[in-house]
């Protein structure tokens, strides 16, 4: 077999020197680097059910990393309050609600390559279980900075994010994988309408610890199910694994892996860590879309920040009516998944036309770009409401616009990210999710001062051009996309 320019960074610290050092068995090594066709132990050929089942198992993991971050977005400022007393800080509310984007920011350096060398299996269960223990510490937590910084780290921990994408990708054809995305993005849109709603009334009642006492629990569920039931599912780690096996009585295999282990395991380290910065900066695309993309994700923080003082400040709400609030963006984002649910890989394989006509990924941009001319309206429509102390139902309807236009922009970039990168679509969404969990950490801090500045109707006016300036790209990349990805080694067709 032939490897692809795509495939030869991955292997070339493992199969590389195999080759030159092992002459004889070169041939026989580059017969198992692929799967034969309908072999069973290929996860495209596993049957129906059981992929779906995997898709279920990893949309239950979405809705308890989104119960846990957004949980206590109602009552954050409450939570500074009763951990500091006096010495509460506002800026410290905001931490509270963003420093999990700052942990999700460093994770998938490390989760995303590390998946791509060990495997998603062990990967996806080491960070469940640190999920579980930060979770932990945060309910222990006895001041604010420490709170904080276990929050950092169950961001640091969650794997789910980047590699949900990749594991759709690894077990589904291209033209079957929207289906599967949306369902992965429609559980966390439950478990952010949930999470607030829930938290509000139980921060009023029984503390707001109890409220991570249940995430916690909901974690360990999560992590039972996948040591039972979860499988490998990356092509490269099962080849490599059945390559070991057919090896195992080579007695020059193991003395030459014996001397080289320690060389090697220190190159693929520093191979898996940096490839997500290569993969970034090696790709025009994926920094464009990298921008596009945090930007429009982190009006979602943004909205977190200030909608609970708006509801509070200007129309009197409860924590618990607050929480309830958060609903309206959840049911937004709902009917932007279904769309996409019904619409994306159809959209796809119209686009691509004849059956055996080979599909671009620029086939699934023309929803992004839909969402991309939305965004602006609806960001700037929640800030002239909120100014203008328009009814409580316009407000509620501009934050679902929201979440409508957000997923309907997020969802089809993944897919695309997923088919434009093939391989190396988990290194690939990590630079879209650095970029994004950066600004969703450090973007919503500016709102408050925009606010007080210019109020909310001009400050959010400001942050809506932002965005219709940005929706360029997805329009650029839908037209020259296929060009400018010949340019870089991760992406180019062969």
């Amino acid at each position: 077999m032939v490897l692809t320019d795509e495939e030869q960074p991955l292997l070339r610290i493992i199969s590389h020197d195999l080759e030159s050092e092992v002459g004889n068995n070169a041939q026989q090594d580059e017969g198992l680097l692929d799967f034969e066709s309908l072999d069973p132990e290929d996860p495209k050929n596993w049957p129906s059910t059981f992929k779906w089942g995997i898709v279920s198992l990893l949309a239950l993991m979405a809705f308890t990393v989104t119960f846990t971050c957004i949980g206590v977005v109602p009552v954050a400022s409450r939570i500074v309050e009763d951990l500091d007393g006096k010495q509460a800080s506002s800026a410290n509310s905001v931490l509270i609600v963003t420093i999990w984007e700052l942990g999700e920011a460093a994770g998938p350096l490390f989760i995303a390559p590390l998946s791509e060398v060990l495997g998603r299996y062990p990967v996806m269960n080491a960070c469940n279980i640190g999920f579980c223990a930060a979770t932990f510490l945060a309910v222990c937590s006895q001041n604010s900075k420490v709170f904080i910084a276990a929050r950092m780290l169950t961001g640091l921990s969650v794997a789910s994010n980047v590699l949900n994408p990749s594991i759709i990708g690894d077990i589904f054809e291209s033209d079957q994988r929207g289906s599967a995305m949306s369902m992965i993005m429609l559980a966390p849109l439950i478990g952010g309408a949930i999470g607030p709603a829930i938290s509000g009334a139980i921060a009023q009642t029984l503390g707001w610890r109890r409220i991570l006492v249940i995430a916690a629990g909901l974690a360990i569920l999560c992590e039972i199910l996948f040591l039972t039931c979860f499988r490998e599912t990356y092509k490269m780690a099962i080849l490599r694994q059945r390559k070991a096996e057919s090896q195992r009585g080579s007695g020059e295999l193991e003395d030459y892996q014996e001397s080289k282990s320690k060389h090697k395991n220190v190159m693929k380290l520093w191979h898996s860590t940096t490839r997500p910065f290569a993969v970034l900066f090696g790709s025009t695309v994926l920094m464009l879309l990298s921008l596009f993309a945090s930007v429009a994700f982190s009006y979602f923080y943004v909205i977190s920040v200030t909608l609970p003082d708006i509801l509070v400040e200007n129309y009197g709400f409860t924590p618990a009516q607050t929480g309830s609030a958060f609903v309206s963006f959840s049911i937004g984002s709902l009917c932007s998944v279904l769309v996409c649910n019904f619409t994306l890989d159809r959209i796809y394989i119209k686009l691509r036309g004849h059956p055996d006509a080979t599909g671009k990924p620029e086939y699934r941009l023309p929803l992004s770009i839909i969402g991309a001319l939305l965004l602006p309206l609806s960001v700037t429509a929640y800030g002239w409401i909120a100014e203008l102390r328009l009814p409580v139902p316009l407000l509620l309807a501009s934050v679902s616009l929201l979440g409508f236009t957000l997923l309907l922009t997020v969802i089809p970039l993944s897919a695309y990210v997923i088919d434009a990168f093939g391989i190396y679509s988990a290194s690939a969404m990590t630079g879209v999710i650095v970029t994004r969990c950066l600004a969703g950490t450090f973007l919503p801090l500016a709102a408050g001062p925009l606010a007080e500045h210019l109020g909310y109707g001009l400050g959010f006016s400001c942050l809506g051009s932002l965005s219709l300036v940005l929706a360029i790209i997805p329009i650029l990349i839908l037209k020259y996309g296929e060009k400018w990805r010949q340019h870089s080694e991760f992406t180019k067709d062969m």
